[in-house]
C-alpha cells in the first residue's frame, strides 16, 4: 500500500522486459522482493544494485514487467532516459499524506490540457466512462502515482491543480497534450459501491 506522496525521480536506465531504474532514496532499503511503485505501478525488486557510482544516483533497481503490465499501464511506452516517479510502500507508523493508493493501475489516461493557473497549472486528463462514477470533484485520484485532488469535472474528462512542488518532485511538471498517464481511482469508492451494491448471486428475498 502507498500514499501517492513521490519521494524521488528515478531514471530509466533500461526499458522493457527488465526495467532498471538508477535511484538514491528508495534504494536504502528496497532489497529484492520489496515492492516499489513506478509511476504509479506496484512492481517487485528482483535485482539490487548499490555499486553505480553514475551522477543520478547511489545505485539501481531492476523490475521485471510482464506484457500485461505493459499493456495496461503506460511502463510499455518508456525509455531509457525517461523520468519516473517512486515510492516505497507505507509502514504503519508513517503519517498519510496523500490517500490509499494500492498501485494497481486502473486505466491509462491522455492528458488534453495543459495551462497556467496562478503560480502552477492545470492539467485535463480523459478516463474509460466507466471510471467516471468513482470520480468526483474534490475527491482522491492519482495520476502517474501521485496523490491529488480532482478540481473539476467535464464530460469524459477531470482537472486537476498542480503546485509548483509537484511540478518540481514529480513527472508531472512535464505533462503535454497527449502524453498517456496512469490513472488509479480511490479504492474506498470500490469498496463503498460494493457495500451498497446489490451482491453477484444473490438470491430474491434473500436477507
Amino acid at each position: 500500500m502507498f500514499t501517492g506522496i513521490i519521494e524521488e525521480l528515478g531514471v530509466v536506465r533500461e526499458a522493457g522486459d527488465r526495467l532498471v531504474i538508477e535511484c538514491r532514496k528508495v534504494l536504502r532499503d528496497s532489497e529484492a522482493g520489496a515492492s516499489v511503485a513506478v509511476n504509479g505501478v506496484c512492481l517487485t525488486v528482483v535485482e539490487r544494485d548499490s555499486s553505480d557510482s553514475s551522477s543520478a544516483g547511489d545505485g539501481s533497481l531492476a523490475f521485471d514487467v510482464s506484457a500485461e503490465t505493459r499493456s495496461r499501464s503506460s511502463l510499455g511506452r518508456i525509455a531509457a532516459g525517461h523520468h519516473v516517479n517512486l515510492e516505497r510502500p507505507m509502514t504503519l507508523v508513517a503519517r498519510l499524506g496523500g490517500h490509499l493508493v494500492q498501485g494497481h493501475v486502473d486505466a491509462v489516461g491522455e492528458v488534453l490540457e495543459v495551462r497556467p493557473a496562478g503560480t502552477g497549472t492545470e492539467v485535463w486528463i480523459d478516463f474509460p466512462s466507466d471510471l467516471g462514477r468513482y470520480i468526483v470533484e474534490k475527491g482522491s485520484i492519482a495520476v502517474d502515482g501521485v496523490s491529488l485532488t480532482v478540481s473539476g469535472r467535464s464530460d469524459g474528462a477531470f482537472g486537476v491543480a498542480l503546485i509548483p512542488y509537484t511540478l518540481e518532485a514529480t513527472t508531472l511538471g512535464d505533462l503535454k497534450p497527449g502524453d498517456p498517464v496512469n490513472l488509479e481511482v480511490d479504492v474506498i469508492a470500490k469498496y463503498v459501491e460494493a457495500l451498497v451494491g446489490t451482491p453477484t448471486g444473490a438470491r430474491k428475498g434473500s436477507s
